[in-house]
């Protein structure tokens, strides 16, 4: 399956098309652009924050003197980019989620997780209906990138699992993008 999206004129003269660019590649770009900000955000705030004993991170954020947890940044971007009228939707989801609402929403997405477990550099992408609209996902293995995220996971008595290490895949990604009719 191959759909394309075109960006028109930014930056070349004579507001020429600057060419198509395939979902899959759309896809990979905004997950880039989100791991790094969740990488940089989990290693040089939080992690940072917590060595030097200035604060902590929890999920009580909003009314106690803490951090939001990196998945508490994650979904506040996501609901923050929502709030701009695009379309294109990121949550992060697990076989074993904490937060039960992480837990895989269709058997795309369960499908999608055991393929990245199994996996973690390949990427689970197709395209999925929900109700009339069809999107285009893409899952993307989520990394344990800090000993923060080890020890939040392995601490939490709502985890199925306690067995973290560094780099374990803890779940993973998903970007669902419209697709036109």
């Amino acid at each position: 399956m191959f759909c394309a999206f075109t960006a028109w004129g930014t930056g070349m003269a004579g507001g020429q098309s600057a060419g198509s660019v395939p979902i899959e590649t759309v896809a990979d770009y905004i997950h880039a652009v989100l791991q790094s900000d969740r990488t940089f955000y989990t290693v040089h705030v939080v992690e940072r924050m917590q060595r030097r004993g200035v604060i902590d991170s929890s999920e009580q954020w909003r009314t106690g003197k803490t951090l939001p947890l990196p998945a508490q940044f994650f979904q506040e971007s996501s609901n923050l980019a929502a709030l701009t009228g695009v379309k294109v939707r990121y949550r992060l989801i697990s076989l074993d989620p904490i937060n039960k609402q992480n837990a895989p929403g269709n058997e795309f997405e369960r499908k999608a997780l055991e393929a990245v477990m199994a996996n973690p550099e390949q990427p689970y992408k197709g395209p999925v209906r929900e109700g009339n609209s069809r999107y285009f996902q893409a899952v993307y293995a989520d990394l344990a990138v800090s000993p923060v995220c080890v020890s939040c996971h392995n601490a939490d008595p709502r985890s199925s699992k306690h067995d973290y290490a560094l780099h374990d895949v803890l779940g993973g990604v998903v970007i669902s993008i419209p697709m036109p009719e």
